[in-house]
């Protein structure tokens, strides 16, 4: 955890005028490190996120920016073509350093960037109406239909196998087998649950291989939170946590919305009992993305949206179970065996999912 002086050192390096009067964490982000900082500029006080970047798990961050450059300078000028008013709070922007550059790399090699900070807004852990499920849907949808034509060159792939499910698959069979933290025995339950299941592994990977389905630009970590919503009003305001965006699939951007959205609980919630797919924020998820989506959409992807929602929720939680086996490497934990508790709670929801799962399908199809 940096120090106030490690941060003003940081502020020091962007376009950044005024005295710095507070730094505090920000979020509860798994990856990267994030702060809400407040400057004096003569009077009028400024915000901004700083983060540093994670370059364990994105390890060429110079990549990460760039692509996150492209997206939102494509992004700030389809909504000024649009006569959008209200475009500081509609898309991410980058604070340059004082080279120009989109981060700061500091002596210890450690990656730094900074955001304007979205007055007004907030984010949900939780969705708590079908409201909030609908305009995260919504934007998570436009977010794809205006990164349709970015020009080229192809955006880099800042995670490679990112939501390739059958690698997710080798790498939790890998980590069962060779069990370093002799963990295995408290996860009989939710191993054997994978093995029950593997049938649905390679589904969306084949469909796209064999070209059933076309690749998009997509966001890749569609969780609730990452999408900021107006105080007042909840509307859906701005797509953010862009490091995932890059070449993907338009199903599993969905199917991460159905596993972060429709469930009242929290995402390591230990009581499974209390897990369940709410369909009223179903039903809102599918009208908000379809809503902003839809055109672009193949009938293939409509037809298998609900299967995505009970695929990502597994790949998920075989990541949770992953991570748990190999000593929690990859995901923060803030209590032992938190990574186990959370690959629970995504199992319990896929079997939610397949309980409802045709009542779900008729609701989309209704909604085509």
């Amino acid at each position: 955890m940096e120090t106030i002086n490690d941060i003003c050192l940081i502020g020091q390096q962007f376009q950044i005028e005024g005295k710095l009067i507070l730094a505090e964490p920000y979020g509860d982000g798994h990856i990267n490190d994030t702060y809400r900082v407040v400057y004096n500029d003569s009077g009028k006080f400024c915000q901004y996120i700083y983060q540093r970047m994670n370059h364990t798990v994105f390890n060429e961050p110079s990549s990460v920016m760039a692509n996150i450059e492209r997206v939102t300078g494509h992004i700030q000028r389809k909504l000024t073509d649009s006569g959008e008013r209200d475009i500081d709070r509609n898309v991410l922007t980058l604070v340059p350093t004082h080279s120009g550059l989109s981060y700061y790399k500091d002596a210890n090699g450690r990656f730094w960037r900074s955001y304007m900070f979205i007055e007004r807004a907030k984010t949900v852990s939780v969705v708590q109406t079908p409201k909030q499920a609908y305009e995260v849907a919504k934007a998570f949808g436009q977010f794809q239909s205006l990164l349709n034509d970015l020009p080229g060159p192809r955006l880099k792939e800042t995670i490679p196998d990112f939501h390739n499910t059958p690698k997710r698959f080798q790498d939790f069979e890998g980590a069962f087998r060779k069990d370093v933290c002799n963990r295995a025995k408290f996860a009989s339950r939710e191993v054997d649950f994978v093995f029950q299941h593997k049938d649905m592994v390679d589904v969306i990977v084949n469909m796209y291989q064999q070209g059933g389905i076309p690749e998009r630009i997509t966001h890749n970590d569609t969780k609730i939170n990452n999408v900021m919503l107006d105080e007042v009003t909840e509307e859906g305001l701005c797509v953010i946590d862009l490091d995932t965006v890059m070449p993907g699939l338009s199903l599993y951007d969905f199917g991460d919305m159905v596993r972060t959205a429709t469930s009242p609980t929290a995402e390591d919630e230990r009581d499974l009992s209390r897990i369940y797919v709410c369909m009223p924020i179903f039903q809102a998820l599918a009208e908000g993305y379809l809503t902003s989506s839809s055109v672009l959409l193949t009938d293939v992807e409509k037809e298998y949206l609900v299967f995505a929602g009970k695929l990502i929720t597994f790949e998920i939680g075989l990541r949770f179970l992953t991570d748990y086996l190999s000593g929690d490497t990859y995901f923060k934990i803030h209590r032992k065996e938190q990574n186990l508790d959370r690959c629970r709670a995504q199992f319990k929801l896929v079997e939610s999912i397949i309980y409802y799962e045709e009542q779900m399908r008729r609701w989309i199809r209704g909604l085509l």
